[in-house]
């Protein structure tokens, strides 16, 4: 008898262990779904353009590469004013606000008043590009830290009213671009423009000549 006994309690003490690891691996599936579950649907990583050498780089980093190229974009769709300024100038403020600190889209709406008050916007057109042969080196970022840059833009901004030409203007534009982790399907770059650093400078005609 005492053999039988011992047969049951030892099939006892097996359901009991199997039971034991049952519920240990339930425990670790739960705390791997409740994971999976946290973990961010999309991750920005930001890669330099000339990937000829390869790339290794943490997955915060920006290059300054990218944040030159994001604020020559929206600083260049700020400023394309293609048919009428009063309406485009505004216009173009708001349908950029995702790429602009709320400080920024605020100092923006008040010059856009300011010019129409002097007459500056109504059939307006503008654009702005590069300056041939001013385009990025490894000067046009300065890096504040992790979150925060500067970007100097040498560009060419032209105005006309209606068709005729009445302003060219060779221009150095510090911006500021900071990180912006919010709303990734309106604002995918995860960065957006502050605005000037300062105040922006004319070039002379000797300093574009010397750079063409």
């Amino acid at each position: 008898m005492s053999r039988f006994r011992h047969a049951v309690k030892g099939r006892d003490q097996h359901i009991f262990t199997l039971r034991a690891a049952c519920v240990v691996l339930l425990i670790l599936l739960m705390t791997a779904l409740g994971g999976w579950m946290r973990a961010p649907e999309k991750l920005t990583i930001h890669i330099p353009p000339d990937l000829r050498k390869g790339s290794t780089r943490p997955v915060w980093e920006v290059p300054p590469p990218t944040v030159y190229s994001f604020a020559y974009y929206i600083f260049q769709q700020l400023n394309a004013w293609p048919k009428n300024g009063k309406v485009d100038y505004p216009a173009r403020i708001e349908s950029l606000s995702p790429y602009l600190t709320p400080q920024c889209k605020a100092f923006l709406k008040e010059d856009a008043n300011q010019r129409d008050l002097k007459g500056e916007l109504t059939d307006r057109v503008r654009v702005v590009y590069e300056i041939p042969g001013r385009g990025y080196t490894t000067k046009s970022v300065k890096v504040i830290d992790r979150d925060n840059w500067v970007v100097s833009l040498d560009l060419i901004a032209d105005e006309y009213y209606l068709t005729e030409p009445v302003k060219r203007a060779t221009v150095r534009y510090p911006l500021k671009v900071v990180r912006w982790d919010g709303d990734s399907e309106t604002n995918p770059f995860g960065l957006a423009l502050d605005c000037y650093e300062g105040i922006p400078q004319r070039l002379s005609k000797a300093e574009n000549k010397g750079t063409m």
